[in-house]
């Protein structure tokens, strides 16, 4: 994975002995701001009415192959892709690459 250049978090010694940054201090204010995270596995598309005959049991075919990388998104915008884990019997997500948007 290709290192971030603008990480928010400083690394030790980049201010000297550990020291707090201008720019953590300006960021601190933003730590606590919640976002909203989406893991999409795949996306389908069909006719309401084929979506109103679903019933439990049933299979939605996805757009994605098994292995194909997931779609991360923070905010409803892409910013990395991922695969599938397992952590403690739970589904989690390890991120494999970051999306840079063009500004």
């Amino acid at each position: 994975m290709a290192r971030d250049e603008s990480a928010l978090e400083s690394e030790p010694g980049a201010q000297g002995a550990g020291e707090p940054g201008p720019a953590s201090e300006c960021l601190s204010a933003v730590y606590d701001v919640p976002v909203q995270l989406a893991a999409v596995l795949g996306r389908a598309r069909m006719p309401v009415g084929r979506l109103l005959r679903l019933g439990r049991g049933a299979v939605i075919e996805l757009d994605r192959k098994v292995g194909d990388p997931i779609d991360i998104y923070v905010n409803n915008r892409l910013v990395a892709r991922g695969e599938v884990v397992v952590v403690d019997e739970r589904l989690a997500v390890t991120m494999t690459e970051i999306v840079r948007s063009e500004p």
